[in-house]
């Protein structure tokens, strides 16, 4: 299915506010029943559970999740949603480090309006870094 920019903006808000809500099934409710997210090349979580489990994981490590919505675009089939986490990483065995990291999601959107597939991707190393040291507010 192909949506055009209001209706995927549209989508992408409400995506927006469950990764903000702090409530991880919310996240999973965009997917398809047997929607994946795949995030950076890793193993595909596929279905609503495991779905809601990669957000809780994320949700988990920074009680304090902010999700930005940066850009919107439209692709044949879906589009690509790019976003900011914005969180501090206090949750269990955190280290207490402020991380910002962009990145950006790869949507296939199928026949329900749902994402039939999501390919995620974000820096790796840079998140890494940042869990382990903080984000670099000086630049």
């Amino acid at each position: 299915m192909t949506l055009d920019r209001d209706q995927l903006r549209d989508f992408a808000r409400r995506y927006t506010d469950a990764w903000c809500s702090r409530d991880p099934a919310k996240v999973a409710e965009h997917y398809a029943p047997g929607g994946s997210l795949t995030i950076n090349g890793g193993e595909p979580a596929v279905g609503r559970a495991a779905v809601t489990e990669a957000a809780r994981s994320f949700m988990t490590a920074f009680p304090d999740l902010q999700v930005l919505m940066d850009d919107v675009v439209v692709r044949d089939g879906g589009g690509e949603y790019h976003w900011t986490l914005d969180g501090t990483n206090t949750g269990p065995g955190g280290t207490g480090h402020k991380v910002r990291i962009r990145g950006y999601e790869e949507w296939t959107i199928g026949d329900d309006g749902l994402v039939a597939e999501s390919q995620g991707h974000y820096d790796q190393a840079e998140y890494d870094r940042q869990v382990e040291h903080g984000v670099d507010e000086s630049g």
